[in-house]
């Protein structure tokens, strides 16, 4: 009798620990989903920025074509991306088309003068910060996604909770590491 309650509070505590450890898992890859779409607003939000952005540079810069198509080129790119490493590398293209256009702004004082202009490139500005605390936030919880996978005890359950690693994300060009800086 007291060997089969033994067996049976030791089966119990057993269970009791990997159901803990299961729910753990799951929870951390649901917060890897939840980082990544956080990544994906914010890079929708920039994403609707831009037409305003490149219409309004238009109206200065007219025969700046190719700039305006390779933004406009990034930016579809970056609204069609789908896994981790897509949205990073369609995030790098945009980064470095806006800079491009940014540059292209530097050239008009009418233009840098411009409210609509000053208010975007604000919008601008606040919007890549955010782009850059997602990207740290979910590449955050990649980390503690994965080193629990690759970790003891965890890594005994990781396959039963259907749970693997995940891709970090990385932007590809080193300087869309940064955030545009717009000189007026």
């Amino acid at each position: 009798m007291n060997t089969a309650l033994i067996i049976l509070g030791v089966l119990v505590v057993f269970g009791f620990f990997a159901v803990t450890l299961y729910n753990r898992l799951v929870r951390l890859n649901i917060a890897v989903d939840e980082a990544f779409a956080q990544i994906e607003v914010q890079l929708k939000r920039r994403s609707d920025l831009i037409p305003n952005l490149v219409e309004t540079v238009k109206g200065y810069a007219v025969h700046e074509s190719s700039t305006f198509e390779k933004v406009v080129a990034a930016r579809a790119k970056a609204t069609t991306a789908t896994t981790v490493e897509d949205v990073a590398a369609a995030d790098g293209m945009l980064t470095q088309a806006l800079r491009g256009l940014l540059a292209v702004a530097e050239a008009y004082p009418d233009l840098k003068a411009s409210s609509n202009f000053l208010a975007l490139q604000e919008e601008l500005s606040t919007t890549e910060n955010k782009v850059a605390f997602a990207r740290q936030f979910y590449n955050d919880n990649v980390r503690s996604l994965n080193t629990a996978i690759k970790t003891i005890p965890t890594s005994f359950f990781a396959g039963m909770a259907k749970v693997v690693a995940r891709p970090f994300y990385e932007v590809e060009d080193p300087q869309s590491r940064n955030v545009p800086i717009v000189k007026f």
